[in-house]
């Protein structure tokens, strides 16, 4: 998840990054991606269709433990063995990037293997500190920008990414069996399993998904005055994120949050236009 929410909703600002910093985010992005595939992708060798759902889990769950024994290597003075991990290697030795939200991103996903509902959302927060707040705090010391109080604000923006990238896929990760919409919250707005599976959504869901957008909306908000705190490089790529969450959010409004007739997706104008003004402002 953490990969697909950056490299969908952080377009822009990438490409016109200093080089350096541009190849550390990508040696993070990478990563995050190979994360994302062993617990999401089709598993080589293993036909979705035959194989036993816990033969696939429990092959997961193995990749994932070789993927975090290579990340060790990295920590412990040894080569590993996956060209990403070598890449991430020279990202973790020059930027100083701690294991811990490493092992983080993969623990998310040995996650994503066994839970398939969140009861609330402070379940649902949980999940995202660690499946996506742990990309910004590497990002923050890719970029040389590392302390507490900042910590804490890419947090909110963090967990906000995950959210809007949730929301903008309710109807294709139903097709995956999981539903991200907080529990207390389908039963607070009288949404049930059935009406996220409709072709279109219904004014109950519509409703919740302005509920779900506002509070992502106001989290990313809480989180934005980090760009403030910044300059130069850092503080654009920091403004990319941001107005790329905004823009995912304002996506979602502008189809009258109807999630489930196709994923609204921002314009890269409308992104570029949002981060121009992050980096103005400060927030």
């Amino acid at each position: 998840m953490a990969a697909k929410a950056s490299g969908e909703n952080f377009p822009v600002a990438l490409k016109i990054l200093p080089k350096t910093m541009r190849r550390h985010l990508t040696a993070l992005y990478g990563f995050a991606r190979l994360v994302d595939d062993i617990g999401d992708e089709p598993l080589p060798g293993l036909d979705p269709g035959t194989t036993p759902e816990g033969a696939c889990t429990a092959t997961r769950l193995r990749l994932l433990d070789e993927l975090q024994a290579d990340v060790a290597r990295i920590y412990e003075g040894g080569t590993p063995e996956l060209a990403a991990i070598r890449a991430l290697k020279e990202t973790v030795e020059q930027c100083q990037v701690p294991r811990q939200p490493l092992d983080d991103l993969i623990q998310a996903n040995r996650q994503d293997q066994t839970v398939t509902r969140y009861q609330s959302y402070d379940d649902l927060v949980k999940y995202c500190e660690l499946s996506a707040n742990p990309v910004g705090r590497v990002v923050l010391h890719i970029v040389g920008a590392a302390t507490e109080d900042r910590l804490g604000l890419s947090d909110d923006i963090c967990t906000a990414l995950q959210l809007a990238e949730h929301w903008q896929d309710v109807a294709e990760d139903l097709g995956n069996d999981r539903i991200y919409l907080p529990q207390e919250d389908l039963e607070s707005f009288g949404v049930g399993p059935g009406d996220l599976a409709s072709p279109a959504a219904s004014e109950a869901v519509r409703r919740l998904m302005a509920f779900e957008v506002n509070r992502a909306r106001e989290l990313l908000d809480a989180g934005a005055p980090l760009a403030g705190t910044l300059k130069g490089a850092a503080r654009l790529a920091i403004s990319g994120y941001i107005a790329g969450g905004r823009a995912a959010l304002a996506a979602i409004e502008r189809e009258g949050y109807d999630v489930l007739a196709a994923t609204p997706k921002p314009s890269k104008a409308t992104t570029l236009a949002g981060m121009v003004s992050c980096y103005v402002t400060g927030r």
